[in-house]
């Protein structure tokens, strides 16, 4: 399984493209703006995309989706708490950062707690409910690595201080699902550098 990180939108969330080196078949994960940029990029890797998928609703992780679902004719998948989020993304974004570019996606399927999305026996994730920093937050785990989203940073987690985030839910997620994970675990969030388990617990306070 090869990834590649793509910086994207004003917030500088982590794109990630997740594929396998022979096949070439990929999934997409937090595409969170900059539609051309990461249809240019799929393109230049000879890449095959499968699904798109989001770690949470928040609109830096979701506002290229529909671009992207209408580029490669690919479903998009999420937890169904989060969909109110979805629903809302340009509006928030205009709010938080002033932007109306992109669109409200809708989820063809949703996800939910041990699912797991394949595309072969080289390229599948596990899904892992981590709620908390949002009520449909998940994690993406295969084979020694997670995708966190805004669950867990390196050196930090997500913020919680939103009426419908739970910060109780967020240590619950990251101390009983996370790092029940290997220490030598990788760990890609949605903003930031990559860390592992092992460091993020030596790290952690909440």
């Amino acid at each position: 399984m090869e990834i590649e990180k793509l910086v994207v939108g004003q917030l500088q969330t982590n794109c990630y493209l997740i594929f396998d080196q022979k096949s070439r078949k990929t999934i997409i994960i937090d595409p969170g703006d900059d539609a051309d940029f990461i249809i240019q990029k799929i393109k230049d890797l000879e890449l095959k995309p499968e699904f798109i998928l989001a770690t949470h609703g928040h609109f830096d992780h979701v506002l290229a989706v529909l671009e992207l679902k209408l580029a490669f004719k690919i479903p998009f998948l999420l937890h169904k708490d989060d969909l109110f989020l979805v629903k809302r993304a340009v509006a928030t974004s205009d709010y938080f950062v002033g932007d109306t570019q992109g669109f409200n996606p809708y989820p063809d399927k949703f996800i939910k707690e041990k699912d797991i999305i394949s595309v072969n026996k080289n390229l599948f994730l596990k899904v892992i409910e981590t709620p908390g920093h949002s009520p449909g937050g998940v994690s993406f785990y295969s084979r020694g690595v997670i995708f966190t989203g805004d669950t867990l940073f390196a050196s930090g987690v997500g913020r919680t201080d939103y009426n419908y985030c739970s910060s109780t839910d967020l240590e619950k997620s990251i101390k009983e699902k996370l790092f029940k994970l290997p220490d030598e675990t990788k760990v890609y969030s949605g903003h930031g550098p990559k860390t592992t388990i092992g460091i993020e617990k030596d790290n952690f306070t909440f």
